[in-house]
């Protein structure tokens, strides 16, 4: 503290006092001094916590706002006024790009983004509002979602209704392959639920797993690029500009930004999502979470035609055989009937 605050004037006083070294330094002058010093320090470091936290009270607000929508997901709770919020959400950001698209570049976009097309010809599209464009679109897109829902429950089911009347004992939970045309997801459903409520568990399912994933995804990202702004706002100083200012605009953007792609990933998971078929048509469910008599884990499912005995028996019987490696004569290597003479001039002749 001496050091950085008064070091020369305190080293004058010393002098002047007439102190020699290793003697006790004991004055008013000097102990007010140490106060002065440590006071200032102290002003320093609060003033250094003050800013640190009115920086995390911008990514506190915000933090909030993900979380609470990501227990809901994970709980389950308000996920339908959720799903809603986030689908008219889209449905607004979509229609606000009628002011600067035609309407053919306006169908094609929402065929790249949510594989829609607007039920509205080119004329009518000159004439509608964004408002009432963005109500239409979110109806069309829950439509859509809805009905890929009931599709998707209609062919799951018989299969959830098979599994828990011959195996709910073993399995509590299945695992049903879901696929938006590019990933796949494996959506863990409870069995028992999706059996009481008729399939309609699958769709609740879905709707919270994609959920989370996205918000995971996009606040992992929008989390590095928050701790970057951090960093490159305090050059506003040279500016003569307040950082804090910068960071809480910058952020704003940033966050608004985030939670419309989350919307924006959920949708189109929604509007896209199918069951993921095998070539025979039949659904691979894979039964996981909690055995209670058997692990099956590792058997491999087969037609029933003693396809998969034969190659099991098969596996067998080749792994059982003992594996013979010979070694390989070389040209001029002696040959081994024991004459002395090397194998291409004696057994070996005439071999290529």
């Amino acid at each position: 503290l001496m050091r950085i605050f008064g070091a020369d004037r305190i080293a004058r006083v010393v002098d002047s006092m007439g102190m020699k070294e290793g003697e006790v330094l004991q004055h008013k002058w000097l102990s007010g001094s140490v106060e002065r010093a440590q006071k200032k320090v102290e002003e320093n470091n609060f003033g250094v916590r003050k800013r640190l936290l009115e920086y995390d009270d911008v990514m506190n607000t915000q933090r909030n706002v993900i979380y609470t929508r990501r227990n809901n997901a994970l709980n389950g709770e308000r996920m339908d006024v959720d799903l809603v919020s986030m689908i008219g959400d889209y449905a607004s950001v979509l229609a606000a790009q009628k002011n600067d698209l035609p309407f053919e570049e306006f169908s094609l976009e929402c065929m790249r983004q949510i594989s829609i097309a607007p039920e509205i010809d080119e004329a009518e599209y000159q004439k509608i509002s964004i408002a009432e464009l963005g109500e239409r679109l979110e109806r069309q897109i829950t439509d859509t979602i809805n009905r890929r829902g009931e599709y998707m429950v209609e062919k799951a089911y018989p299969i959830v209704d098979r599994i828990f009347q011959s195996q709910s004992a073993q399995y509590q939970n299945i695992a049903i392959p879901i696929t938006d045309g590019q990933k796949i997801l494996n959506l863990i459903v409870n069995l028992k639920k999706a059996y009481e409520t008729n399939g309609k568990e699958i769709q609740k399912a879905l709707v919270r797993s994609v959920t989370l994933i996205k918000i995971d995804e996009l606040w992992q990202e929008h989390l590095r690029e928050m701790d970057e702004l951090k960093q490159s706002v305090q050059n506003a100083t040279y500016e003569q500009k307040d950082p804090l200012l910068i960071y809480k605009f910058e952020g704003y953007n940033l966050f608004s930004k985030v939670v419309e792609n989350i919307s924006r990933g959920v949708v189109s998971f929604l509007v896209r999502a199918q069951l993921a078929l095998r070539q025979d048509d039949e659904m691979p469910l894979r039964q996981e979470a909690r055995r209670r008599k058997t692990d099956m884990s590792r058997l491999n499912t087969t037609r029933d035609d003693g396809s998969a005995a034969a190659a099991a028996a098969g596996r067998q019987e080749r792994s059982n055989q003992p594996v013979h490696v010979e070694k390989k004569i070389g040209r001029n290597d002696p040959c081994p009937c024991g004459s002395g003479k090397k194998y291409k001039n004696c057994h070996g002749k005439g071999l290529v």
